[in-house]
């Protein structure tokens, strides 16, 4: 019979898992990470960690998420200073590039360009994908409401277009870096200029 867990040991013991998985992820990757390893590390048995998480993949995904919430925090902080009247396209353009180049250098979020994030997505029940899916669209809303946008502007068509953009940041060595920053700035501006 498993142990009885107070709040406080919960609250830690989740605590302590995320920050394990997060350095696995940072050390292995997705693939090589191991419900083992992070059990060892914390320092608890391994049927307490299926108390706290179905699998691996929802640990994992939960701490790609907090990085990943973290950021857009931080996005979401740097637009709402923006004055009203000193608001143009430039600014949003810094901003969203440097949105991205901060996410391109967040060790966990680096990871995820070895193809591994496709792994876990597979392994995710499909209403945990949904629900970040609407989370990320409603992120967008936000910001969009933040700032004078076009009429008609279809915002899930330029969420999945801001998303597409996110996702060519895995791939710089691909796109080849040595212009890579260059073509980022554009596909911002174009997205942009089709926004205000």
């Amino acid at each position: 019979m498993p142990k009885a867990y107070s709040d406080q040991e919960k609250e830690y013991i989740r605590k302590r898992l995320k920050e394990e998985a997060a350095k696995c992820l940072a050390q292995y990757g997705i693939k090589r990470t191991t419900v083992d390893e992070i059990v060892h590390r914390v320092k608890i048995p391994k049927g307490t960690f299926y108390l706290f998480y179905h699998s691996k993949e929802m640990l994992l995904f939960e701490v790609i998420l907090e990085q990943h919430d973290l950021i857009e925090e931080k996005l979401w902080k740097e637009i709402s200073t923006i004055a009203p009247k000193d608001f143009n396209a430039e600014k949003l353009t810094d901003i969203i590039v440097g949105f991205y180049q901060m996410a391109g250098e967040m060790p966990i979020l680096k990871l995820l360009n070895s193809g591994e994030i496709e792994l876990l997505a597979r392994k995710l029940p499909p209403q945990v994908l949904e629900e970040h899916l609407g989370h990320d669209n409603a992120m967008v809303d936000r910001l969009f409401a933040s700032f004078p946008i076009k009429n008609n502007v279809d915002t899930r068509a330029l969420s999945a277009a801001f998303r597409a953009i996110y996702f060519s940041t895995l791939h710089k060595e691909e796109i080849g870096e040595e212009h890579y920053e260059e073509g980022l700035r554009l596909m911002v501006v174009g997205l942009i200029n089709q926004l205000l």
